[in-house]
């Protein structure tokens, strides 16, 4: 199977996997017509565990392949991912900054961001938002990698890491549109705004793999950059997130799930 995707443009391949992350997202959103409500514990759970996922994923799929991208190179072997790694978190700090955006079960006066008039709902579609686009982008900058032929970077790696993103995306839609649902938007638009978050996701991997296809020096920095955006996520939002309603015990397991699951994907796979 992966021979068939060898003959498949980089950039295809990741606009395929991006829409499928995207689509993954949009099924758990559809929970929204399933279920009238949810359990705070459940939610907790399921951000934890894309925690784990976005953890394991940063290293496994991202920085182990740009270190060993980056040995016997001019520069001495650590610059590249730790260069990569920084930019990618200072990267989303400076969105964090500037993009009206408010977590879950945060009141709206804790709205990050420029200030605006803009509804709540908005705003918690927008702080999902954010987080996509390091996701997307992962997925896209693995695809490119995979194209250059480097052993460290492999179409099953790449394939992987957008099966584990799409896993996690499954919970995150739920988590985006049932909490809209009781905001009190209708289940349609709970799902729409839902599954709309994710849209982001094939346009940051389209721009991911089209990057580094421009310049292999470029790629250990470019999937250093992609996991120090995701670890970002994980450690100012996610986390904190999953552990605000004091369900601390039951998110640190599903974080400790979606490492382990997202490990297995990539060393059997990748």
């Amino acid at each position: 199977m992966f021979d068939i995707v060898k003959n498949i443009h980089p950039v295809l391949q990741a606009l395929v996997a991006g829409l499928f992350t995207w689509s993954v997202t949009a099924l758990g959103a559809a929970g929204v017509f399933v279920k009238k409500d949810y359990s705070q514990r459940m939610l907790d759970g399921m951000m934890g565990f894309a925690s784990g996922v976005m953890i394991a994923a940063s290293y496994w799929s991202l920085l182990a392949p740009a270190i060993e991208m980056s040995q016997g190179k001019p520069v001495p072997a650590w610059v590249p991912p730790a260069t990569g790694f920084l930019a990618g978190g200072l990267f989303l700090w400076a969105i964090d900054k500037v993009l009206p955006h408010l977590h879950m079960n945060f009141p709206t006066s804790e709205a990050e961001g420029i200030h605006t008039h803009w509804k709540r709902s908005v705003l918690l579609v927008l702080a999902i938002t954010l987080h996509n686009i390091p996701e997307g982008l992962a997925v896209g900058v693995a695809f490119g990698a995979a194209a250059a032929g480097l052993p460290s970077a492999t179409i099953a790696g790449a394939a992987a890491l957008a099966l584990g993103i799409g896993i996690q995306n499954f919970p995150e839609g739920f988590a985006v549109s049932m909490p809209l649902r009781r905001e009190g938007l209708s289940r349609g638009k709970s799902f729409w705004y839902g599954q709309l978050s994710g849209i982001v996701e094939p346009a940051a991997a389209v721009l991911g793999a089209a990057a580094v296809m421009v310049s292999q020096p470029l790629l250990p920095y470019a999937l250093s950059f992609a996991a120090g955006a995701m670890i970002f996520v994980v450690v100012e939002e996610l986390i904190p997130e999953s552990q605000r309603a004091g369900n601390t015990d039951f998110a640190t397991v599903g974080a400790m799930f979606g490492f382990a699951i997202m490990m297995v994907l990539d060393v059997a796979l990748g």
